[in-house]
């Protein structure tokens, strides 16, 4: 049994003891590629790439194992599972209605990038989304906001190849009031913020598709 704990991995549960006592305690940088097909979104290619503290347990317990041995495949099957107990810990919407997600995604890796671990894995929604005429949004964040998920620039969500001419991606950052800044920030490791606060999906940044 490995001594990783898929919680103290990406901090949605139990966080590392050595952690700085800020809030949030992890952070994960991420991509995000819009998949469609004949002129319909069906999936999200996702790329996320934790801190070096998150990413520790991750790589001691891989060692010097090379891609593709079977340590990867067992490491990111736990933690993949974790993502899979928290609904992929994104939302994806059509207005007022909730667009639903398969329940397995169709290809996930874990890998060694210098000193961080990237988790990679195709997000498949349910039902294909026709792209034209609507207009769709999405957001990926911990609720707890234990964990900071952020895309570092706007580039970092790719359109599909084929998107529709006159098609729009757009991601807007959030700016929380201070109060709520200062808040968040004075939380450390033993708080938890109340579950009807959704304090992270106030600080979650929000891609928005839009054709004509």
């Amino acid at each position: 049994m490995t001594r990783v704990k898929l919680g103290t991995v990406l901090a949605f549960g139990v966080l590392l003891s050595w952690q700085a006592a800020a809030h949030p305690h992890s952070f994960i940088s991420m991509q995000s590629g819009l998949v469609a097909k004949e002129g319909k979104l069906t999936a999200i290619d996702m790329r996320w790439t934790m801190d070096e503290i998150t990413s520790a347990d991750l790589l001691y317990d891989a060692g010097n194992a090379k891609p593709g041995d079977e340590v990867w495949k067992k490491l990111a099957a736990e933690v993949m599972a974790n993502v899979l107990g928290q609904h992929y810990f994104t939302e994806f919407w059509h207005g007022k209605q909730k667009v639903k997600f398969e329940n397995l995604p169709t290809a996930y890796a874990l890998a060694r990038e210098g000193h961080k671990a990237v988790l990679t894995f195709t997000l498949p929604l349910a039902q294909p989304q026709p792209l034209a005429g609507q207009t769709y949004q999405f957001s990926t964040f911990d609720p707890s906001y234990f964990v900071d998920m952020h895309y570092e620039k706007d580039s970092d969500v790719k359109p599909p190849a084929d998107l529709p001419k006159g098609c729009n991606v757009d991601v807007h950052t959030p700016k929380p009031n201070e109060n709520l800044t200062a808040y968040a920030l004075s939380l450390d490791k033993a708080d938890a913020p109340p579950e009807d606060m959704d304090l992270g999906k106030q600080f979650a940044q929000q891609v928005t598709i839009a054709c004509p």
